[in-house]
Order: C-alpha cells, then structure tokens, then sequence
C-alpha cells in the first residue's frame, strides 16, 4: 500500500527544515568549479558534507540489520501480515543500500560492505562493530533469532519499532548538520527512508494492539 499524499506532505515539511537547518555553508570537499582532470577528480569533487557521508554510510549498516531480521520470517513461524511487512522491507532496504553504494562509489568514496552487526571501528588498535542508533545488541538479535510463532511476531514487531525510530533519529541529525542533505539523492533517500518508516511503525503498532488485544 502506498500513500502517495503523506509521502508528498513529509517532502514539503522535510524540505522546509533543510532550508532551515542547512543553507548552501557548511560543505566538505567542495570549492570554486576547477576544470576535472579525470573522472575521478570530477566524482570525488561532487559536492557533499561529512554529515551526508556519515549518514549514508552508516545506514548501508543500519538497513543490513533490518534485513537480515525481516529475513527470519519465513522460517520463524511468523503470522502473514508479519511475513508481508519483512518482504516489503526486505525489497526496500535492499534497493536503498544499493542507492547509498552508488552515491558513495560516484564519489570515490569508501563503499562499506552491509554489516548486520554495526559500523566497523578500530579504536586503541582494536577492531570492534559500533551499533548505529536503534539497532539490536547481539543479545536481542539471539533471542529474535531463537522465537518462534506469535513469541517471534511480538519480538520482531516490538525490535523493529526501535529499529526504526533509529533510522529516523538519524534522518534527525543529518537534517540538523549544517548545510547536509543539499544532495538530491540524499535529501530524496532520507525523507524516503523517514517517511516510509513512520507509516512502518504506525502499521507495527496496530498488528501489536491487535494481538494483545486478540480474544
């Protein structure tokens, strides 16, 4: 189901708050137009901040996780409609991640490989996976992972709900970076990524009321 009408509204809103948040300052990487040597000189020079970088990068980890719950579905004994929301999200998050790699690859930027597990860090010389925001621990993702029938669908919807309200924090902070999110594509794929997580939530709730509430 589509709704073509909220998701117009949000890119007016979303619109608005860039404008408000952003400006055309605040850009990394980006000066006077210089004639390109190479198309390598012309793709790292497309404009873009830190923030965006940042964003798009850690949400290829970000929508990693969330596939690779919805992808437990099938073989968790999860009721129909719990199986419709994982395949719609699964076909969504899939082709975005591929939307991100682009953006970053145009830019010879580095193209992280989707980690399930976080953002890959070494800190102290230590290699260790940060969690972006709204992520499962590694405890969670277990006890998802070991459910099964109407103990999955309840943990899956409820887990998911944290997921998502992450990814929509972290549209929040992108759009509150100076001068992010001018791009279209990451302006497009992060007012996609909201809106289309709101409607997600809002459905999640109701399968949960529904089944507390089932007779």
């Amino acid at each position: 189901m589509t709704f073509p009408h909220i998701r117009r509204s949000f890119s007016a809103a979303f619109a608005a708050v860039i404008i408000a948040c952003g400006g055309s300052t605040g850009r990394t990487g980006v000066g006077e137009p210089v004639p390109a040597q190479s198309a390598r000189s012309e793709s790292s020079s497309l404009p873009h901040t830190k923030a965006d970088v940042d964003f798009m990068s850690g949400m290829i980890h970000h929508h990693a996780q969330a596939i690779a719950m919805a992808q437990l579905a099938p073989t968790n004994g999860a009721s129909a409609a719990v199986q419709t929301l994982s395949a719609r999200i699964i076909n969504a998050q899939t082709d975005e991640i591929a939307i991100m790699q682009q953006w970053l690859r145009e830019r010879n930027l580095t193209v992280p490989v989707p980690n399930p597990k976080g953002m890959r860090m070494v800190m102290n010389g230590v290699e260790h996976d940060m969690l972006m925001p709204g992520m499962l621990s590694e405890a969670q993702m277990k006890e998802l992972t070991a459910a099964r029938g109407q103990e999955f669908d309840r943990l899956m919807l409820t887990y998911m709900i944290q997921h998502h309200e992450g990814a929509i924090k972290m549209v929040k902070d992108l759009i509150s970076a100076a001068g992010a999110a001018q791009d279209e594509t990451v302006f497009k794929i992060a007012s996609d990524i909201s809106a289309d997580q709101e409607i997600e939530i809002a459905r999640m709730r109701t399968i949960l009321f529904n089944m507390a509430n089932k007779p």
